[in-house]
């Protein structure tokens, strides 16, 4: 307390060392050491051993760069989790990781120390800057207060790790899901390799957009017995057109119509495509007689500038299979086949297919022609190669653009294009070189969709079971994550790469089947990784090896020289990580990842955990959005609009990044600008101001010897115990939602409302006036003893910098930390639910009272409040919640005199009026007795007693 032996009359004034300004971001760096000195994850993980596990399961960042607010975002949301976890009493360990293998990492090696470098050198390399940035990006984390086993992470290049990733392959092969092929699959040029869903962004392009007539060449053996079937549509028909179809056409030619925008494609078309029960017309136009999907006809024919088209016949879809069409410029035919794929989106209603281009082309020509290879003419570099191109010899060693101008050409001579536009459009991308993809035919390692395992079960069945088992935060991710389930095609796993894990397999030089041993192949080699890394098999003699291990026809296998998908080594940590740290445990309760990990870890952890054990590796999914800038914006260095962490950790401190994480509403986009920011900081002021306050009026009370019991306490006293208690069951249930900034909205309510606005405010003259080890004073003291630790505790997910000095400042253990605590258990507050009643309407009447008197104030009739005099006249109820607070409703409304009058007409009201009395020096109180006692003629009665005599007594406020 301030030394006031100078002072006649002294007050209990609040002193404490809790600074108002935080300054936290010159302070929290020191806490970071301390935390580190004293160990507190580890601390923790004594505290809470034997006690029930919570896992969430770390999804690892990618080892490159620095971390983006993104990465904050992310890390901050996870620490608030298993921070709120640790005090509900789980045992929540977090293991951080990182991604390490990849692309990403060779390009900036191969910038930094050129291309043509010894593959294991290059790897050594890449292993060295993977590990440089890792040490990066674990400094930023753990300075934005994140608790977590940073001594020992787990790493995608961990030698163990990797072994484990190729068991999980090999798992995966033996339970009939890992196969190999030529489909289509997204192909970047740049990086020369394929790349998974994950790895694909979607941009803007214009492209042409082509109408393209295929002739068709066998009509009399289609319509023949048409009538028969009963497939034509007898109001649209045309007896003479039918006749003339079944000799031939007349003179008349008919043809199919397509719409690409991707006219490269062409010359590897297989087929044309409609839907068996769309309704298909035959449209007569100044270019022939044009087939047409019924519901496309006027936009097409629109498009294609004809005015006067008339309809000779029309039919299902499934009877044009079988039609032979002429390819538009090559010396072939090819078929019209049947497809669901189609739609009436856009385009014509009838689908250029080629099967090297598109899944779902592949698809359906493997429904009707199995033994039939795709035509794949174009290489992974992206320009035409093949000798099969005789009629268009001059797309040899083209890109794909440039092939596009030569194609248009020839057709436009030849007459079979129909219509050509410009469209802009959606279009996937490479996600690091952000060039357009294609899709591309090529042999690769597939995990299969429809692959079934030993029982008969499909991995997409497994897959869409274990999404409807998942617990989702936001419940929309399932809609997301279920659609696109239902739709993936299979997962293409084999990467062209050297920096990666390998895929451990031998297969037949003739047939391409794996080797018989695979399994027992795969664990020997996981062994050797185990001791070596990866290096172990890529230095590997793979004849020497089979000779030793397989010697039976070792001859006749060779090495598979393909790496694995970075996406595969993220999603098999499950059972790399989970399944092998003992303080971890499998499957996790939850993963968290940002909304674009539907389509990337989520779903790589969810195919390989379905194809593995038959279920998800988690039990939960939280989701949360994107950060962009105040307007709106998509974080872009080229708009200038990136807010980096590191600035605004050395700017505002790492608990207002972290308050403005856990306040704003993670399911939707976060919004972030230095606005917003200042905003936060206004709201952790508040938050500190309150703390401060509870602190210094502290100062003097010692828990072992001043607390009083409850049912000691005044009923105000208690009854901001109730309002705690409902605090923290609300923050409680928040966290258990994982609905933060709900918990953020309520506490920083209860800083403002309940305690500023109203308990903190009436508390001030008990605090500073009554005697210093007085009962009044020791009840206040125990509310605030209470709700002093209820609040550190429920704010420490979230503040925990703030939270830490709060718990120094309060003098509790120090070697310890608030961490290794649990929630705070409030005792009884013993109120009825009439007192409970009664005091709402005390805080209904004060806030009448206030507004009355600040009508007064405005008028220039009253100054403070405690100049005012109330003459409060209530009706039955009100009077009856009023009248038990007798002389202490006074201090309720903060006033020199509150006189409580009867009334018999409904409502409340408030007459204000200033005070005639004299104020007293010391409480401010205008009151009548000021100067009665001659000793001391400027303070009142009241203060004379608190000071020299018994002290005043008050049961409720």
């Amino acid at each position: 307390m301030t030394d006031q032996k100078d002072v006649k009359y002294p007050l209990n004034l609040p002193e404490t060392a809790f600074p108002m300004r935080g300054d936290l971001a010159k302070r929290e760096p020191a806490w970071v050491k301390a935390w580190q000195d004293k160990q507190v994850y580890q601390r923790i993980r004594k505290a809470r051993a034997g006690a029930k596990k919570f896992i969430l399961h770390d999804g690892p960042p990618y080892a490159n760069g620095d971390i983006h607010i993104g990465h904050a975002v992310n890390k901050i949301l996870k620490d608030i989790i298993v921070k709120a976890k640790t005090l509900d009493g789980f045992d929540a360990p977090y293991v951080p990781g990182w991604d390490c293998h990849g692309l990403p990492i060779e390009l900036v090696v191969e910038k930094n120390h050129g291309k043509n470098i010894d593959p294991a050198k290059f790897r050594e390399l890449c292993r060295a800057y993977a590990a440089e940035q890792v040490e990066k990006q674990k400094k930023d984390f753990i300075r934005l207060g994140v608790l977590a086993d940073w001594d020992q992470p787990y790493l995608t290049m961990d030698y163990r790790t990797e072994a484990d990733i190729m068991r999980a392959l090999g798992s995966i092969y033996q339970n009939g899901y890992l196969y190999q092929g030529s489909k289509p699959v997204h192909w970047c040029v740049d990086c020369g390799s394929a790349l998974a869903e994950a790895e694909v962004e979607y941009e803007d392009v214009n492209s042409p957009a082509i109408d393209v007539a295929f002739e068709v060449k066998n009509v009399d053996s289609i319509f023949a017995t048409l009538i028969d079937r009963g497939h034509a549509d007898q109001d649209v028909f045309d007896e003479d057109y039918y006749s003339k179809l079944l000799i031939g056409n007349g003179g008349e030619k008919l043809y199919v119509a397509i719409w690409t925008t991707t006219p490269w494609t062409l010359p590897s078309n297989q087929a044309v495509s409609v839907h068996p029960e769309l309704k298909y017309d035959f449209v007569r136009t100044s270019k022939g007689v044009l087939i047409l999907a019924n519901e496309l006809v006027e936009s097409t024919l629109k498009r294609y500038g004809e005015e006067n088209p008339t309809t000779l016949f029309s039919c299902k879809g499934e009877v044009l299979k079988g039609l032979l069409l002429q390819h538009p410029f090559d010396k072939r035919q090819v078929p019209v086949i049947t497809g669901e794929h189609v739609t009436t989106d856009a385009g014509t209603g009838l689908v250029h297919t080629a099967a090297a281009h598109g899944n779902d082309d592949w698809l359906v020509m493997r429904a009707h022609f199995p033994s039939e290879k795709p035509r794949v003419l174009i290489g992974g570099d992206g320009k035409f190669f093949s000798s099969e191109l005789v009629e268009l010899a001059a797309i040899r060693g083209l890109s794909r653009q440039d092939a596009n101008k030569v194609i248009l050409g020839v057709m436009q001579d030849n007459g079979t294009l129909l219509a050509s536009a410009r469209l802009h459009h959606s279009f996937p991308h490479c996600w690091r070189h952000k060039t357009p993809l294609m899709q591309l035919a090529t042999h690769q390692w597939f995990i299969g969709m429809n692959s079934q395992d030993e029982a008969g079960v499909s991995l997409r069945e497994h897959a869409n079971k274990a999404v409807e088992a998942t617990q989702f935060f936001p419940s929309w991710g399932r809609a997301r994550l279920e659609a696109m389930i239902r739709n993936r095609p299979d997962w293409c796993v084999s990467r062209q790469r050297n920096w990666g894990v390998p895929m451990p397999l031998f297969v037949h030089k003739e047939t391409g089947e794996p080797h018989p041993q695979t399994l027992q192949l795969l664990e020997t080699l996981a062994l050797q990784v185990e001791q070596q890394g990866i290096e172990a098999w890529f230095s590997l003699d793979g004849a020497a090896f089979l000779a030793e291990h397989a010697p039976a026809n070792a001859e006749q296998y060779k090495k598979v020289t393909d790496t694995l998908d970075v996406w595969f080594d993220s999603g098999a940590t499950h059972a790399a990580v989970l399944k092998r740290r003992p303080d971890l445990q499998h499957p996790a309760d939850l993963y968290l990842e940002g909304s674009d990990q539907h389509r990337g870890w989520f779903q790589s952890s969810l195919l390989t955990g379905c194809a593995i054990d038959g279920r998800a590796p988690y039990d939960a999914l939280l989701t949360h959005g994107f950060v962009v800038d105040g307007a709106g914006h998509k974080m872009s260095k080229s708009k200038g609009n990136v807010v980096a962490p590191q600035k605004v950790m050395d700017t505002y401190g790492a608990d207002i990044l972290r308050l403005w994480v856990a306040s704003t509403d993670y399911s939707g986009e976060l919004t972030i600008s230095d606005e917003i920011l200042k905003r936060v900081a206004d709201g952790y002021r508040r938050i500190r101001n309150t703390l401060r306050f509870l602190l210094a009026n502290l100062a003097d009370f010692d828990a072992s010897r001043d607390l009083l019991p409850v049912d000691q306490w005044l009923e105000i006293d208690r009854y901001a115990l109730m309002l705690t208690q409902q605090l923290q069951d609300g923050v409680r249930a928040d966290y258990d939602r994982y609905e933060f900034h709900l918990a953020v909205q309520k506490f920083v309510g209860f800083c403002s409302e309940e305690l500023g606005g109203f308990y903190l405010d009436i508390l001030k003259d008990r605090l500073y006036t009554t005697g210093e080890g007085s009962h009044v004073r020791r009840s206040a003291q125990s509310a605030l003893h209470h709700i002093t630790h209820a609040m550190l505790r429920l704010m420490a997910p979230i503040l925990s910098f703030t939270a830490d000095e709060v718990w120094q400042t309060l003098g509790l253990n120090a070697e310890q930390s608030v961490f290794e605590d649990r929630w705070y258990v409030l005792p009884a507050h013993g109120l009825s639910d009439a007192a409970l009643a009664a005091w709402q309407s005390v805080r209904e009447v004060r806030a009448l009272a206030n507004k009355a008197i600040e009508e007064q104030r405005g008028q220039g009739h009253v100054g403070s409040s405690l100049q005012s005099e109330l003459d409060i006249h209530a009706d039955a109820a009100t009077f009856e919640a009023l009248s038990h607070l007798g002389d202490d409703l006074r201090f309720v409304m903060i006033t020199s005199r509150a006189t409580l009058h009867a009334s018999e007409v409904a409502g409340t009201r408030v007459d204000v009026a200033a005070s005639p009395h004299a104020k007293c020096e010391r409480c401010w109180h205008y009151r009548a007795d000021v100067g009665h006692d001659p000793a001391h003629p400027h303070i009142c009665g009241r203060c004379v007693s608190n000071l020299f005599g018994r002290g005043e007594t008050r049961r409720y406020a």
